[in-house]
């Protein structure tokens, strides 16, 4: 160790010594691992100091009784009722390996810039927050994070206790069956509690450079690789192009039973692990926490902020019905596909009337659609809306999204010409006149006797 490093590890050794948890200069933070000791103290803080941001809550407790931290943060004083549409879920968790201490610190990162750029006044974080919750676990495995081991107090490898393809040939992967460990019970559950309209999912750890999406337990892309491979066009023409962005079995190695794949395969996220390099460092280094690691918030930064892009949004300028037959271009404003998309027509009680068929619109793409409309589903009483899933995943949300009456255009039917028998009606003149044929058909078909009347009644 030079003598520069040595002097900042006794300088910064002895203020952390020497001052309470809850004044530590950020210099600590920006050189130091947490434990689960000062990250308690810190996210405390968090809610005591900006309650009209943060919102503190426990998943649960580790096999040793450690609580699993989520910090919640959004503009509290903004709730989905003050919006036309629910707030943009977003789910971070760090830590699942004890040991790979910079994806505890990277999701520490982001709460820490979403926080204290929202109590600091920053113009673009506080109109985020306006319209998106970002709930974030920092410390998944606290008991492993202060052992310094991979595993949990039980030796188990925590990103393989999931249910999804669990399979007891992983290594280390639970004590009988997946969710065998309190930690991915805890984690699971707050999912299905708290996110499951979730629109992002990131697991964060460390050990090679990669952004890898699923899945892992297959080489077989995700169903939703338009939404993944625009992400990763994106974030390489616009942040950085020599970040790995790929499926997880490809680009890292074959895994079963993960959180990224539960999330996926399971909840209908779309989700990613963070993978940052294994290049670990201790207090007395000299590149901050912040630097270290600012690619990976810029591009975190990203997926948060467009959140709201990653699923389908259905919408119409117009729905035209003429003739009892509703004509429409319907648009796609997401990044992700949809293949079960209905249009629905609703009476005034609510009742449904009628339903189209199943159609489905492309990633940033538009459809057009037609079908036929019984007679109950043309007055412009009805009321209309999209039911359809937001991702192509299976198990992904089902939305049920209004369109506005102001699209609706109806054209009245047109009074042409028409047969009735051998009558020939005109109903576009005043003077209406009929021609009537009368046919007489005898034995003998070639003896037909004819005869015409006209009649003109005036209007």
């Amino acid at each position: 160790m030079n003598r520069v490093a040595l002097c900042l590890f006794v300088i910064l050794g002895l203020n952390f010594f020497t001052l309470p948890a809850q004044a530590q200069p950020d210099i600590v933070e920006e050189h130091w691992y947490h434990s689960y000791a000062t990250l308690t103290v810190q996210v405390n803080d968090w809610a005591d100091n900006y309650p009209e941001f943060v919102q503190l809550v426990s998943a649960g407790q580790t096999e040793l009784g450690r609580q699993q931290w989520v910090v919640q943060i959004s503009d509290w004083s903004i709730n989905s009722s003050n919006l036309s549409q629910a707030k943009t879920m977003v789910y971070i968790d760090g830590g699942h390996h004890g040991n790979e201490h910079l994806g505890t610190e990277l999701a520490f990162l982001v709460a820490e810039y979403y926080i204290e750029g929202a109590a600091a006044g920053d113009a673009t974080i506080l109109e985020v927050l306006k319209t998106t919750e970002i709930h974030v676990m920092i410390m998944l495995n606290a008991d492993g994070n202060d052992f310094d081991t991979r595993w949990n107090v039980n030796q188990i490898d925590l990103n393989r206790n999931y249910d999804h393809m669990w399979t007891e040939e992983e290594t280390r992967s639970g004590r009988g069956g997946p969710f065998s460990e309190a930690e991915t019970r805890n984690n699971a559950d707050y999912m299905n509690e708290y996110m499951k309209d979730a629109d992002l999912y990131v697991t964060m750890h460390t050990g090679t450079w990669i952004l890898a999406y699923p899945w892992g337990w297959t080489g077989d892309m995700p169903s939703d690789w338009e939404l993944f491979t625009h992400i990763a066009d994106t974030i390489h023409e616009t942040i950085d192009d020599s970040l790995p962005i790929r499926n997880a079995n490809a680009g890292i190695y074959p895994t079963h039973g993960t959180s990224r794949d539960y999330g996926y395969g399971v909840m209908g996220f779309p989700t990613f692990t963070f993978e940052t390099d294994d290049e670990q460092w201790l207090l007395g280094t000299v590149e901050p926490l912040s630097e270290r690691m600012a690619l990976e918030l810029d591009v975190m930064k990203y997926l948060i902020e467009n959140a709201k892009l990653w699923r389908a949004h259905l919408s119409t300028e117009q729905l035209q019905i003429e003739n009892n037959v509703l004509t429409s271009q319907i648009a796609n404003k997401g990044h992700a596909s949809t293949m079960n998309a209905t249009l629905v027509a609703s009476n005034s009680n609510g009742e449904i009337v009628w339903e189209s068929a199943s159609f489905s619109v492309n990633a940033t793409n538009s459809t057009s659609v037609r079908f036929n409309v019984p007679a109950n589903a043309t007055s412009k009483d009805i009321r209309w809306s999209f039911e359809y899933q937001v991702r192509v995943v299976e198990v992904s949300r089902y939305v049920t999204e209004s369109i506005s009456s102001d699209t609706l255009k109806i054209i009245e039917q047109k009074e042409d010409n028409f047969l009735i028998g051998y009558g020939v009606f005109n109903v576009v003149t005043t003077t209406l006149t009929i021609v009537a044929v009368a046919v007489f058909v005898r034995d003998n078909v070639d003896d037909i006797d004819s005869t015409t009347q006209e009649m003109t009644c005036e209007n």
